[in-house]
């Protein structure tokens, strides 16, 4: 077979490629021609479509501004929220202590002898107490609890028969949490034997 495709007339191979080729270049030419023609065609609709496609533009252009008008507004809105409940967060609390204010005015006010005093400041202490523990807000007493520095701020050491090593021996200012969070810690000597 190798030996037949030799035999063949070189000739006819290179007519049959330029015969192609011919083919290939009038293919060419015809469709430039129809493009040619369909070309104005083209350049309407293309225009046409270009008018769709800027309508459509600035319609989604329209919606993206007013997008962010909302966006920028919501955010305006959500920040005077937060402004607002950083600055009355506490009224609820401010309510629950005028009492406390009410009773330590009249106190300051009373005359009588010292154990009425003490009577009309402890019902002050009571009230007090109470509008603490409506909010969360605990005390830190540890007399005789073991030394902890997450609660307690240890103002000196001194021995102590009565405690162990390393347990609070005196309370000189109580200690006071919020929701579980340390606000004051509360300040104790430690025994150091």
């Amino acid at each position: 077979m190798s030996q037949s495709k030799q035999d063949e007339n070189p000739f006819e191979e290179n007519e049959n490629k330029a015969q192609a080729e011919d083919q290939t270049t009038e293919e060419v030419v015809a469709a430039d021609s129809a493009e040619s023609e369909e070309g104005e065609v083209t350049i309407e609709s293309l225009q046409e479509e270009l008018e769709t496609v800027r309508a459509s533009a600035d319609k989604n252009w329209d919606t993206v501004l007013r997008m962010k008008a909302e966006a920028d507004n919501q955010r305006k809105r959500a920040e005077k929220q937060v402004q607002d409940a950083h600055k009355f967060a506490v009224q609820k609390f401010v309510g629950e202590l005028l009492p406390v204010a009410d009773s330590l005015e009249m106190g300051m006010a009373a005359e009588g002898d010292i154990e009425q005093i003490r009577e009309g400041m402890s019902l002050t202490m009571n009230v007090l107490n109470k509008a603490l523990e409506k909010f969360s807000v605990e005390a830190v007493d540890p007399l005789g609890e073991k030394f902890d520095p997450e609660l307690h701020q240890a103002m000196a050491m001194q021995p102590s028969e009565e405690y162990e090593e390393g347990h609070v021996s005196a309370v000189m200012q109580k200690g006071y949490t919020l929701s579980g969070r340390l606000v004051r810690p509360a300040m104790v000597m430690v025994v150091k034997n």
